[in-house]
Formats: structure tokens, C-alpha cells, sequence
């Protein structure tokens, strides 16, 4: 895996990164830290980086299962320690889930085996931050 950041100096701190599967992502600054605040924060992408690749092991996990799911999403709120390194502390991950007849053992399942096993950012992230799970699941 690989990927190329380059700084756009005519825009005060953003960052444009390409990826190595040929996608790109804009990021921005604060504007008391020189930036425009016109993309997230490179540490608002790692959250969002988290976010996705859980939620994308929790669906994988329930299709696998061969349960209907047919949303998922995860708000994830996080703390980031006062002094630099400013990394995350605490980290809660509310899990959303739908489907219809989803057995709340097989979600709980699910997001536990993603957290422990599967998840490489969140496992990852777990080495300074207490990272907590909670999940809801609608019928639908």
C-alpha cells in the first residue's frame, strides 16, 4: 500500500494525497494553524479511515453470515491527548444497523470481531486510545 502526499502552497495547508489504487483526498488546516479549513484535518481522515474500514468488517461480517443487513453506520467520536503527540485517548463507536430480523447476537458478534481481529486501524489506534463500542439495531 502506498500513497503520495503533495502540499498546495497557494492554498496556505492543504494537502492533496493520492493513493495507490488512484484516488485522491484533499486535506486542510485550521485557519489559526495557516490553513482555510476547506477539507477535513489529516487526523479527522484517520478517524473517518477507522470508521469506514469497521463498518466495512461489520456488513462483511453479517453478509458472510448470510443475515439481511441493509444499512450500517458509525458515528465515532473521539479525544485526543492535550499535549503533542495530540493522539487519540478515548475513542466511542456507535454502531447503527439495519436489516430485518438481525439477531443482536450476530451484530455484537460482528463488531466484537471486527474490533478484535479484523480492523487493522482500530487495533492500530487501540495502542493509545481505550476504544469503546455501542450499537443499536433497526428494523428495516
Amino acid at each position: 500500500m502506498e500513497c503520495t502526499i503533495n502540499w498546495v502552497p497557494a492554498s496556505g495547508m492543504a494537502f492533496i494525497a493520492e493513493t495507490g489504487s488512484g484516488h485522491v483526498l484533499t486535506m486542510d488546516g485550521a485557519p489559526d494553524g495557516g490553513g482555510r479549513n476547506l477539507a477535513p484535518r489529516p487526523m479527522e481522515t484517520v478517524l473517518a479511515g477507522t470508521g469506514g474500514c469497521t463498518a466495512y468488517d461489520v456488513v462483511l461480517i453479517l453478509k458472510r453470515g448470510r443475515h439481511d443487513v441493509r444499512g450500517c453506520q458509525v458515528q465515532v467520536k473521539a479525544e485526543r491527548a492535550d499535549t503533542e503527540p495530540k493522539v487519540f485517548t478515548r475513542i466511542h463507536m456507535h454502531f447503527t444497523v439495519t436489516g430485518k430480523g438481525l439477531p443482536e447476537a450476530a451484530v455484537a458478534r460482528a463488531i466484537q470481531m471486527s474490533h478484535d481481529k479484523y480492523c487493522s486501524a482500530s487495533i492500530m489506534l487501540a495502542k493509545t486510545a481505550e476504544i469503546t463500542t455501542g450499537f443499536e439495531i433497526v428494523e428495516g
